[in-house]
């Protein structure tokens, strides 16, 4: 099955950040605005995992994440990929416990590598949460501006959640389990 790892936002900051977007959509036609339901940031992506590999890696994802404390997080202006000139991808940025998040990110990639995931990601971790989508290059850059002053509501994460995509005309997502951030903050940190 195919897998990754990840956060997922509650629904009121989904739903705020949902309002924030509905001004600037009809605007960028050329862009297909991903499904709020679907909205999620990935800690590591892991393609097709056979299922023999499951069980070392529920037992890696749970160890990492429990060496984590709950983060702070809130969605925070706007980007592209590859570039807002050259862009495929429109996405909100993370603010709050950035360092955390990162770490946490490493950790889950590296116990997915020690289950047998060659795949999991290596190359730094990039906090987003991609919005929007085009097929062919688009200048984004009007949009990015625009967006650069959003700021969000904080949020608790208190989670990792392996999810399942489910590919087809439309992809859906399906939480297949879940590992609470259980290390206490540090003193200090909330």
């Amino acid at each position: 099955m195919r897998l990754f790892a990840g956060l997922l936002p509650p629904p009121p900051v989904r739903d705020e950040l949902a309002r924030a977007l509905e001004a600037h959509r009809d605007g960028w036609p050329e862009l297909r605005w991903l499904s709020p339901a679907n909205w999620h940031v990935t800690l590591s992506f892991f393609g097709e995992v056979p299922d023999r590999v499951l069980p070392e890696l529920r037992t890696r994802l749970g160890r990492a994440a429990s060496r984590h404390a709950p983060l702070t997080l809130s969605f925070a202006g706007g980007g592209a990929f590859p570039s807002a000139r050259r862009a495929r991808v429109f996405w909100t940025g993370l603010s709050g416990d950035r360092l955390p998040l990162a770490r946490l990110a490493d950790s889950v990639a590296a116990g997915a590598r020690r289950a047998g995931i060659e795949r999991a990601e290596s190359r730094r971790f990039a906090p987003h949460l991609s919005v929007a989508r085009c097929r062919a290059d688009a200048d984004l850059r009007p949009l990015v501006e625009a967006f650069e002053t959003f700021s969000g509501a904080p949020w608790q994460v208190e989670a990792v959640h392996l999810v399942r995509s489910h590919l087809g005309s439309t992809v859906r997502y399906e939480t297949v389990a879940e590992w609470p951030l259980a290390a206490r903050a540090p003193r200090g940190q909330s």
